[in-house]
């Protein structure tokens, strides 16, 4: 494969992962000497990407099925939660499941973020927490607003279900597929 190719691959994929334009792509791609990774870190600095929401994603087509072990035994079927997990795509059951080097990564983007958009020093922190606040409410599965009632976060759902039914209903992990999509599993 030609430089050329390369060069055309790779901004292709920061481009699928992002949804920044070709020329914000470009400029992160040499500033980061051609590393995916740093190109998408640095225009979310940027504000000119919102990776995290389209890391991975590709155009395929393709049908999801369900699978019931034989003899009926294993099969998992959700009331809600599946189609929230499917909908809102979360990444992490709770916050405390997110790696801290990644926490760490989201707080160093946001504080660039704020810094760049001229916010003065004394509430850049709380503009950050604020910002990992949302961050934490779009990727946990228990800290997401239910998809029914939107006056709720499934953290509170569960809570009634155990009310109501006196069973402890603990959600210690999912996964979720999608055709052309790497899988994410929470642990």
């Amino acid at each position: 494969m030609s430089d050329q190719n390369t060069s055309m691959a790779l901004l292709k994929e920061v481009r699928e992962r992002t949804g920044a334009g070709v020329v914000d792509c470009k400029k992160a791609l040499n500033e980061s000497g051609g590393d995916i990774d740093k190109a998408i870190t640095f225009l979310r600095e940027k504000g000119l990407a919102a990776a995290a929401k389209r890391a991975g994603r590709a155009a395929a087509q393709g049908i999801v099925g369900s699978y019931i072990h034989a003899g009926g035994k294993i099969g998992v079927l959700v009331e809600d939660l599946g189609m929230q997990i499917a909908a809102s795509q979360p990444r992490y059951v709770r916050r405390d499941d997110i790696p801290a080097e990644e926490v760490e990564k989201e707080r160093a983007i946001y504080r660039t973020q704020t810094l760049a958009e001229g916010k003065p020093e004394k509430v850049i922190d709380r503009i950050v927490d604020g910002r990992l606040e949302k961050y934490y409410g779009e990727n946990c599965l228990l800290e997401q607003s239910f998809i029914r009632d939107t006056a709720k976060t499934v953290e509170q759902l569960v809570k009634e279900m155990v009310a109501r039914t006196g069973e402890n209903i603990v959600v210690r992990r999912f996964s979720r597929f999608q055709i052309g999509e790497a899988g994410e599993a929470a642990d």
